[in-house]
């Protein structure tokens, strides 16, 4: 019975964590669009018109580099507690399971 209660726990637990890390996600997917914007004007005070040029001048920013690396480790973040949340919840359907099995031995054998 300890089980499923220590599964809940956990998920209870990291729910805010996992919030958090999905948050962070989300904003640097936000923020990297506008990081975009803002090296291309960049790119325009600089002198370049076209805006494929002032896309691929972009791209190739090292700040926007470093923000790619900080999304990956952000979607690494949220994954991995969304896979132990699921895994936690994996944990109470066997638990559910296994109890229902047992219930079902014992009326059969009564």
């Amino acid at each position: 019975m300890e089980a499923p209660h220590k599964a809940v726990e956990f998920i209870i637990k990291n729910a805010p964590k996992y919030a958090k890390a999905k948050s962070e996600r989300v904003y640097l997917e936000e923020f990297r669009k506008s990081k975009k914007a803002l090296l291309m004007k960049d790119a325009l005070a600089r002198g370049i018109e076209a805006a494929n040029a002032q896309e691929r001048e972009a791209y190739a920013d090292e700040a926007y580099r470093e923000l790619l690396t900080g999304l990956a480790a952000a979607i690494e973040a949220e994954e991995t507690l969304r896979w132990q949340l699921e895994a936690a919840r994996m944990r109470t359907d066997i638990w559910r399971t296994e109890q229902a099995n047992a219930r079902m031995e014992i009326k059969a054998t009564e």
